[in-house]
């Protein structure tokens, strides 16, 4: 599922921002709160979309994660890296094109991602969209 990088830019934006939808579907799936979906092309060179959300404890944050990692698995999109399950108060989820953070809410404060890429277009989004 994983394009290469011969693909078309065209290709890659459709791709990415499908896999950013179906990450924030299978958040929304486990009552994420607060979903912040950022366009970074342009703003950054790490990656398409951030996708930023919060659970109401440690196992919810959890939980968001196991989420969006199976519904990815199934459509074939491995992750990359992740950082912070443990602990459940901050996880970073790496898809390359996409970065899901998924906090506890005095986390989410804190680090203040929203205002640090206040820059980046925020997409709309409607919740349980159908995007395939």
């Amino acid at each position: 599922m994983l394009h290469s990088k011969s693909s078309s830019p065209e290709d890659m934006a459709t791709d990415s921002k499908t896999k950013s939808l179906l990450c924030l579907n299978a958040a929304l799936e486990k009552k994420a709160l607060d979903p912040v979906l950022l366009e970074m092309r342009g703003l950054s060179s790490v990656t398409d979309y951030f996708l930023l959300c919060t659970g109401k404890s440690d196992r919810q944050v959890q939980a968001i994660a196991r989420s969006i990692e199976e519904t990815l698995e199934k459509k074939g999109i491995r992750i990359l890296g992740q950082e912070g399950r443990a602990q459940g108060k901050w996880i970073l989820m790496d898809y390359n094109d996409v970065v899901v953070h998924i906090f506890l809410e005095p986390t989410r404060k804190f680090y203040d991602l929203e205002g640090i890429w206040m820059d980046a277009p925020r997409i709309e989004f409607i919740p349980g969209a159908d995007i395939g």
